[in-house]
């Protein structure tokens, strides 16, 4: 495992978050995110990996995410992932104090029960700080699966993802063609601008 995909849903000016939830409501672009973090092939799984804050923003009855490998990172070692008393999840999912010792988990198929096909990063904002900085001599992020939030602006968020792209001189980043995305995800994406409750998007992907 050399590769991680972010995929996040972002303001114009990065915002992702207000009050530790979603400013939006936007069920397509949910089922956009869904289809891509579980889509893989026969014997296969994805992984997504998440910090503690957007593992408890996920309502209970969802956790953890289905047919996908779930990792959460917290510092707390304690930290309970599921009730004492609830069955055993239907999916894996693992706890770990760093990210460091979260890829290392994916690095070695031995330690998951299922072969792992894409590994997602999925929140929240310092987790994303945190992959986006990894040097490209081990796991790193070369892909980001971007869904802009063209407007309202939603100026009220409070947490945001860093500015990956920067200025367009220095980016090392480049726009893919949706061909290019649908390519790659293997699953239907909607082009160009989309519109949900009011509300402007645009699938994109990033790659460097």
């Amino acid at each position: 495992m050399s590769r991680l995909t972010v995929i996040v849903a972002a303001t114009l000016t990065n915002g992702i978050g207000q009050n530790t939830r979603l400013p939006w409501r936007l069920p397509r672009e949910m089922a956009y995110f869904a289809r891509i973090t579980t889509h893989a092939p026969e014997g296969a799984m994805n992984a997504v990996v998440m910090g503690r804050n957007t593992w408890e923003s996920i309502p209970r009855k969802f956790r953890p995410l289905p047919k996908r490998v779930n990792i959460v990172i917290s510092s707390n070692k304690q930290y309970e992932l599921m009730p004492p008393d609830s069955a055993t999840p239907p999916t894996p999912v693992y706890l770990h104090s760093n990210l460091d010792s979260a890829l290392d988990r994916l690095s070695h198929s031995e330690w998951i029960e299922s072969p792992i096909h894409r590994s997602f990063v999925i929140g929240g904002a310092s987790l994303y700080g945190e992959t986006l900085a990894l040097p490209p001599t081990g796991p790193f992020v070369d892909r980001v699966l971007l869904t802009r939030i063209l407007s309202p602006a939603f100026e009220d968020c409070d947490v945001y993802m860093p500015d990956f792209l920067g200025t367009e001189e220095e980016s090392a980043w480049r726009r893919a063609s949706h061909e290019e995305l649908q390519e790659w995800a293997g699953v239907e994406v909607p082009e160009g601008i989309q519109e949900e409750n009011g509300i402007k998007y645009e699938f994109q992907m990033w790659v460097r």
